[in-house]
């Protein structure tokens, strides 16, 4: 194997460093090919330890090394396979007085310090401090840093974590000098410092503790008047972290940087946050109202890190979850707040599944806080983030809002300035609640989906209606025979004519705020004073991230479609209705979507209902979600057939209502960004997209239409994708028009890539080989890889093995690029074997074949050996 598996980080293995950092002074003086950094290190044996002192580094030049003043020699260290070891320190406390150098224009990988387009910038998470300067690389090792900058005037912005302390200037070197100073001790993955010629958006905001901050946002010159809706969104979170969470800003500035080169979308830097500039990049012509909504979500939970991530870090990176998973669902209840409750609930459950669910069911299945791994940066997945999110709503459901919150502020109180554990946020949650979580850590510790399973009958003598509820979570590599989980399931009766009953069970006792807690293996429950049978409505707003096998007939289903009082089952009925549909249509049995299309407009007629939901209500579940409700040898082909299939039906069900919303949506008004804006827009879009599947001539006239109006990004890039399935002379002509429009814009260039390569029958490897093209920026590749895998499936999982042989000629390319992009790109084939014997031999020989290739780096060596186990 290229790489060595015994490397494997485990979670049991954790201890604590033998020496303590309490302050860290860094002089950078910077330069294109050999930045010096001088650091100093102040250090005390930690009580009890005794040993070396070792710190991690990384493809640095070690200059020179000195211990209170006292040079070195080579006698008392050594450097290899990246660790510094200092054979005899001091008994008592000591400074470590390093000098170093790296070389950030050929720093490809874009972990450390790097050039983007001019600028410096670093990126530390996980572990890319070590590749900056000597320390320890870990979270649990918090210091205060104090940071001078030596640069030329030519980067006149100068930024760095903290407050700045000074700024001088030396004209006769042509350089200027900074020293910032943060006072809030942090671990080396949120050191950041970017250095350019930037431009400059500024504001201010004045916590409700009267602390007046100065907000900056710096982005490439002539993009300033891109940054106005960032701002807005940075000022909203701010106000609303004090409102409903009752944390404040600790900083006098909070800087904003935006680069075009970036592995991931932002980071949290302690006042010094990070993005990838497509996350602040925002004007009516250049940004979609998907863009926007990212973009605000995207600032809300890079700054609400600033307490559940910076103030409390992790202890060690199995604990990423933690800051994580609760700063996802603090950022999900934030756009609760100030959108459409009921429709992010549903946005953000369509992630999960599209993301989070086929990881879980897959060979890539790990537990929401894992116990090794290879390569930390592997393990920031859907699991990590989104399923921990789940975690923490499930919380919510089962203390209340209010409860909710005590246990929050006990962790914020007791752990500020630590790093802490998912048993510490566990400890809080009890303490302030009376309440035992033993069993609820599971959740933490348990990979896989749980599946739970609903069988219900009526006794019309007897008047109840009874539900057997049960629970099961399949094996998952490495983990067998699971136990029983705690999750709450929000209930609701509706009788034959969608009315709300009371929930009086046999006991005579009301079911809390409609909350079961669901403990143990499986139970029966008994309503009474039923008159007619029920329809049950389960798992309310997604109250637990579960897989529900309900025995629910289809007239139920559509009863629930019109009348349930709980948005998200009246929507997850529609699908699960599609659901059905698509499986009898793949399995050749009869079915008939008429009702489910009658269904459809009448939620389209609804008054009651805003135009966001009834978009969500017309989109129908994608090929991949239907593969993995099928049993394994999927044939991709007859799959995309009757989803195709299936839209189309709908669609000439539907047609008269598609064509009324699409003259009644012609956007008329001044671009808003605003939830009835955006809403008017998602509607028209869903039933354009749906409607060409029906009606292709009419669909594509508007489609055209709103094309070459120009009106905005939104129904530019809207309309363009909701035809692109049509493939012909007409989607080629606006897939040219979008590009020569927008060839000097590189975030459009990037949606070009992604709308081409998902066009039917593109030759992807052509699109690799476009002027355009660069396999050195992670969004270029991303885009083309993430629109062949996930918007071309029937070309990706092509019987000849030609779309898996694309995906892994690319990662082999960018594995010696950036490995991290490369493990990423990977993940295209974690549910390979869900399909049929040819394809999973087509896809087994590609991996196989990266595997095999020289300089296999170990991120991705990680995935596909998961992958193929």
């Amino acid at each position: 194997m290229p790489v060595d598996a015994h490397l494997a980080v485990h979670l049991k293995d954790y201890q604590p460093t033998n020496f303590i950092v309490s302050h860290v002074e860094l002089h950078v003086i910077l330069d294109a090919e050999l930045t010096i950094i001088q650091s100093r290190l102040h250090l005390t044996p930690r009580p009890g330890s005794k040993g070396t002192l070792m710190l991690d580094g990384e493809d640095l030049t070690l200059v020179s090394i000195a211990i209170d003043g006292r040079m070195l020699t080579e006698a008392d260290y050594i450097y290899a396979k990246n660790k510094l070891t200092i054979h005899a320190p001091p008994p008592q406390a000591f400074s470590v007085e390093v000098t170093q150098g790296c070389n950030p224009t050929a720093n490809s990988k874009l972990s450390g310090l790097y050039l983007s387009n001019g600028t410096y910038c670093t990126q530390m998470e996980a572990e890319g401090f070590r590749r900056f300067a000597f320390m320890y690389d870990r979270p649990d090792v918090m210091a205060t840093y104090t940071v001078r900058i030596d640069a030329p005037i030519s980067l006149p912005v100068l930024l760095c974590n903290g407050n700045l302390v000074s700024s001088t200037k030396s004209t006769a070197k042509h350089r200027h000098v900074v020293v910032w100073h943060d006072p809030h001790p942090k671990p080396t993955y949120l050191f950041a410092l970017v250095a350019g010629d930037l431009a400059g958006v500024d504001d201010s905001f004045t916590t409700s503790e009267g602390r007046h901050v100065s907000l900056g946002i710096h982005v490439e010159k002539g993009k300033e008047d891109r940054c106005a809706w960032a701002m807005q969104s940075l000022k909203a979170s701010m106000l609303w972290d004090e409102e409903r969470f009752g944390r404040c800003y600790d900083l006098d500035v909070f800087n904003i940087v935006a680069v075009s080169d970036f592995n991931m979308g932002a980071m949290e830097n302690k006042g010094l946050n990070i993005f990838n500039d497509k996350y602040i990049l925002a004007r009516p012509d250049t940004a979609t109202d998907n863009d926007y909504m990212n973009i605000e979500r995207i600032i809300a939970h890079e700054y609400f890190h600033n307490w559940t991530g910076n103030r409390i870090t992790c202890r060690d990176w199995f604990q990423l979850c933690l800051k994580e998973g609760l700063t996802v669902f603090r950022d999900q209840e934030f756009i609760s707040d100030v959108r459409s409750r009921a429709v992010k609930r549903i946005e953000d459950v369509k992630v999960l599944r599209a993301r989070q669910f086929p990881e879980d069911q897959g060979p890539l299945a790990h537990a929401v806080r894992p116990t090794s791994y290879i390569e930390i940066n592997n393990f920031y997945t859907p699991t990590i983030y989104e399923k921990a999110a789940e975690i923490c709503r499930m919380l919510l459901t089962m203390l209340g809002r209010e409860g909710f919150h005590q246990g929050t502020d006990v962790f914020f109180d007791r752990h500020d300035g630590e790093a802490a554990t998912v048993e510490d946020f566990l400890a809080c949650m009890a303490d302030a609640s009376g309440r035992d979580f033993t069993q609820f850590a599971r959740w933490f510790a348990q990979a896989g989906t749980p599946i739970v399973t609903v069988k219900t009958s009526f006794d019309e003598a007897a008047q109840e209606f009874q539900a057997i509820i049960s629970q099961h979570t399949p094996d998952t590599p490495g983990q067998g025979d699971k136990e029983p989980l705690h999750m709450p399931l929000a209930l609701g009766l509706l009788d034959n004519e969608g009315r709300e009953l009371p929930l009086l069970t046999r006991e005579n006792a009301v079911l809390h705020g409609g909350i079961l807690e669901l403990t143990t293996s499986a139970l029966t429950l008994t309503f009474r004073n039923i008159v007619q049978k029920p329809v049950l409505s389960i798992n309310r707003s997604f109250s637990s991230p579960v897989i529900l096998n309900s025995d629910a007939t289809d007239d139920d289903l559509l009863l629930l479609m019109s009348h349930d009082s709980d948005s998200f089952n009246r929507w997850e009925a529609a699908q699960t209705c599609a659901r059905r549909l698509l499986q009898k249509a793949y399995r050749a049995e009869q079915h008939d979507v008429q009702a489910f299309a009658e269904a459809l407009k009448q939620s389209l007629k609804s008054a009651s209902l805003d135009n966001a939901f009834k978009a969500l209500m017309l989109q129908l579940p994608a090929e991949a979600e239907i593969a993995a409700t099928l049993a394994r040898d999927v044939d991709a082909d007859r799959l995309h057939q009757t989803h195709s299939g299936l839209f189309q039906a709908v669609a000439l069900h539907m047609a008269p209502q598609l064509r009324q919303v699409l003259d009644e949506s012609t956007e008329t008004d001044v671009y808003s960004a605003d939830t009835k804006g955006t809403a008017r827009r998602s509607l028209r879009l869903a039933a354009l997209k749906l409607l060409s599947h029906g009606d292709a001539e009419s669909a594509l006239s508007v489609a055209q239409g709103d094309f070459n109006a120009v009106r905005n990004m939104t129904l530019e890039a809207g309309a363009l994708g909701a035809v692109l399935h049509l493939g012909g002379h007409h989607v080629d002509a606006m897939l040219d028009a979008f590009y020569q429009r927008h060839a000097q814009d590189h975030l459009l260039v990037d949606k070009w890539f992604m709308l081409a390569a998902a066009k039917p029958s593109q030759n992807i490897e052509a699109l690799t080989r476009h002027p355009g093209f660069n396999f050195k920026i992670p969004n270029r590749v991303n885009a083309l890889i993430g629109g062949f895998t996930s918007g071309n499936p029937a070309a990706f999982h092509a019987a000849d093995g030609s779309g898996y042989e694309i995906v892994a000629n690319v990662i082999i390319f960018v594995n010696a690029l950036n490995p991290q992009v490369a493990s990423r790109l990977a993940t295209s084939f974690r549910s390979w074997n869900q399909y049929d014997r040819t394809r999973r031999e087509q896809s087994t020989a590609q991996m196989r074949r990266i595997l095999a290739t020289p300089g296999c780096s170990k991120d991705v060596f990680e995935i596909i050996s998961r992958t193929l186990a």
